[in-house]
Formats: structure tokens, C-alpha cells, sequence
């Protein structure tokens, strides 16, 4: 039975500090696909012909990173992990109106407990 998703730690580190790794799960992710309404496109559209941030892409891409790494915690928890480490993000476009954001890392179980030094 899997974990719960709101006690799944992500991070970008290959380690946890205070922590080891008892448990390699395997990969895990998170996949969101956002599409911008007619509406956000003409005023991006008409913000990119003076220049400057276009604020309604900045947050859709936000808002679909945060979305992203909310599945990539259930996915892992799906698979038993309580913790995914060396997590990134990978986008694409989609089309003209569609973004792809992907969250993915390395899922594993994980103990408090210095992990072993390399000597050893």
C-alpha cells in the first residue's frame, strides 16, 4: 500500500540530509498538459508587441509546475517511496496553445540516519 502523497519530500539533491536511503522504488512523475484560453492568448499576444514578462504564461507555467510535482508525490507514494530525490522538470509546447510540464525523479524509502560514507 502506497504512502501518503502529502508526506512525500522532493528534492533536487541525490541525497536527503539526516537521511539514507534504505529503498531504491524506482521513477516516478508527475505530467500536466495546460492549454491557454482565447482570452490569455490575446493579451499575451498583445503584451509581446511591446516586450516585457507575459505574466499569463509565467502563471500557468507556475501553476502547472506546482500541479506537476503534487502527482509526481502521488505517483511516488503509489509505488510505496517516501521521498523522491534528483527531481527535475522538463516542459514543452504542445501545438501553439498547449505547455507540457513533466516533474520526475528517483522515488525511494528513505530512514533517518546518516547515509554511509563512501569508505565504508
Amino acid at each position: 500500500m502506497g504512502q501518503d502523497a502529502s508526506q512525500v519530500v522532493v528534492v533536487t539533491t541525490p541525497s536527503l540530509p539526516g537521511f539514507r536511503v534504505v529503498r531504491t522504488v524506482g521513477f516516478a512523475w508527475g505530467l500536466v498538459v495546460r492549454s491557454r484560453g482565447l482570452g490569455g492568448n490575446i493579451k499575451a499576444g498583445l503584451r509581446s508587441i511591446v516586450g516585457g514578462e507575459i505574466t499569463e504564461f509565467t502563471q500557468m507555467l507556475e501553476s502547472a509546475r506546482s500541479h506537476a510535482v503534487e502527482r509526481l508525490r502521488v505517483h511516488a507514494a503509489e509505488l510505496g517511496a517516501n521521498a523522491v530525490i534528483s527531481a527535475r522538470f522538463d516542459s514543452s509546447e504542445i501545438g501553439q496553445t498547449m505547455s507540457e510540464v513533466l516533474a520526475y525523479g528517483t522515488a525511494v524509502v528513505v530512514e533517518p540516519g546518516e547515509a554511509p560514507s563512501p569508505a565504508d
